[in-house]
């Protein structure tokens, strides 16, 4: 029988609609004892540290369960510029990333061409991602292209601890590993931008916890910063928020809209990542289940489509009469949540939104429910109203909790509301390279943007490198361009050799 353990949480569980940052009482120099280690910094933002489970639960049960942090490990070349689970591990780290650079041939491309042009040399990019073999071959191609790169997770249940024991022997100063704590995460964060004698000069964040971090601890070293690139939707909406209040005061750049992120990452990665992610932790048919996917943004399209075809019974439910209708014409019905939260086997949020899931709904739900979040946010989930008295929590296995109700109702809650594709299965490297390269190339034209092309707000990717992206990764398919005509072209109004599509264009 699995253990079975009841939380008790006191505090408020609301989440405030503002960005806070609450202060952080410890101090990093002071290190907190092993068993208090997961109460500490609640948190500065809710959407990656909201977790009251042990870490270690969600590690092989075969790992060595000390902390990275009370361990004293050195690369070959007798470096401790690091902290990660298991530097012994680097060996088959290395083996997938080669595998992952098989299947991302644009950065190979870009590497190839650009290393002898170091197009990043001086960059300073301190970088807040998910760490794995794909990131891992972006962080290599911006080493190569002249930057110098300091790393943390962005998820602290995504890490692949192998690839970043590889990315620590190669040099790269790395602090993460999967199941970390709370305090962990943010001890990680600090650790990469606290550095005596290192300034960063240009922010890679996804989520925008690092972005955030830089900008409330260290006011100063944020002034100096280049520019932002920022890959998520929460991200995205944080730096609007403080472009808004006027406190953005470098420029930054919005990859998660670009056409090439939308499309590909969060539309084709998702289709297929959804049913990964609840085959491996769930071992469910999806045949005749009912589903209802709350959002139908890009990565609701691909979970969507990708339910649909598997012969599951799927429902929307969307703010946007647009997104809406959308739905409606792709053959789904649109519905609000209560309307189906009794009936439904699968419950899939994927709004980018907070409280979508409340415990009103989780109440409702019928037994053996599968609760999940494709959304990079944790707060879509009211999981906090969970961590109550009555309820008992019941580990099955990593990602996996049965929350159970005193009549013996019981959900099925995956990875605790975090993202599920990341947290429990893979993504499809290919797509990932398409995001990796519109990173890289955005990280490239802020660095070497003349003074005052890019004042301080927030830039779409230009389309130009949309296109060029794109371009990229058709040879991989053997796919052959129609190149327009002179007469053509002057017709169109265009240039040959593009862009296209003027910026409005929805693709």
């Amino acid at each position: 029988m699995p253990n079975k353990k009841k939380y008790i949480v006191n505090g408020d569980s609301e989440i405030k609609a503002q960005i806070q940052f609450a202060d952080q009482k410890q101090e990093f120099n002071k290190r907190p004892t092993k068993i208090g280690r997961r109460s500490l910094s609640r948190s500065i933002s809710q959407s990656s540290t909201d977790s009251y489970s042990s870490a270690a639960s969600y590690t092989d049960s075969s790992d060595d369960e000390t902390s990275p942090r009370d361990k004293q490990q050195k690369n070959s070349k007798g470096s401790s510029d690091f902290c990660v689970k298991n530097i012994k591990q680097a060996e088959f780290g290395r083996r997938e990333i080669e595998i992952a650079e098989q299947e991302m041939p644009a950065l190979m491309a870009l590497r190839k061409r650009a290393q002898g042009e170091k197009p990043l040399a001086g960059a300073k990019i301190v970088g807040c991602t998910h760490i794995t073999a794909q990131t891992a071959v972006l962080m290599e191609t911006l080493g190569a292209l002249g930057a110098q790169c300091r790393w943390a997770a962005c998820n602290i249940y995504s890490t692949l601890n192998e690839v970043a024991a590889a990315l620590a022997e190669s040099g790269f100063p790395v602090f993460a590993w999967k199941g970390e704590s709370e305090d962990d995460f943010w001890w990680c964060i600090d650790r990469c931008v606290n550095v005596e004698g290192w300034q960063p000069n240009m922010i890679l964040d996804d989520g925008g916890d690092l972005t955030h971090w830089i900008y409330k601890k260290y006011p100063n070293m944020f002034k100096k910063i280049k520019g932002i690139v920022e890959e998520s939707v929460t991200g995205v909406h944080r730096l609007y928020q403080l472009s808004k209040a006027g406190k953005l005061c470098v420029p930054a750049m919005n990859v998660n809209d670009s056409v090439t992120k939308q499309k590909f990452d969060n539309l084709y990665c998702c289709r297929e990542s959804i049913l990964d992610g609840l085959k491996r932790t769930t071992d469910m048919m999806f045949g005749g289940k009912q589903v209802v996917v709350c959002g139908y943004g890009e990565v609701g399209k691909g979970c969507c489509a990708a339910l649909k075809a598997m012969g599951s019974i799927v429902y929307v439910t969307e703010i946007d009469p647009i997104c809406a209708l959308q739905a409606c014409m792709d053959g789904f019905r649109l519905v609000k949540l209560n309307e189906v939260i009794r009936q439904v086997d699968i419950v899939i949020t994927c709004t980018g939104n907070k409280n979508v899931v409340t415990r009103e709904h989780l109440d409702r739900m019928k037994n053996s429910c599968i609760v999940c979040n494709m959304g990079h946010s944790n707060t879509e989930i009211d999981v906090a109203s969970l961590r109550t008295p009555e309820l008992t929590w019941e580990r099955v296995r990593s990602q996996v909790d049965h929350v159970i109700w005193p009549d013996g109702k019981r959900i099925v809650l995956l990875a605790e509301g975090r993202l599920l594709n990341l947290s429990c299965s893979t993504v499809p490297t290919f797509v990932l390279s398409i995001t990796a390269t519109t990173q890289a190339l955005a990280l490239i034209e802020l660095y070497n943007a003349p003074e005052g092309r890019y004042k301080q707000d927030v830039y779409l990717l230009p389309k130009k490198m949309d296109e060029y992206v794109a371009s990229l990764h058709l040879p991989t398919f053997d796919a052959h361009l129609t190149e327009l005509t002179d007469e053509q072209a002057k017709y169109l109004g265009l240039n040959k050799n593009g862009p296209f599509k003027p910026n409005y264009y929805r693709y």
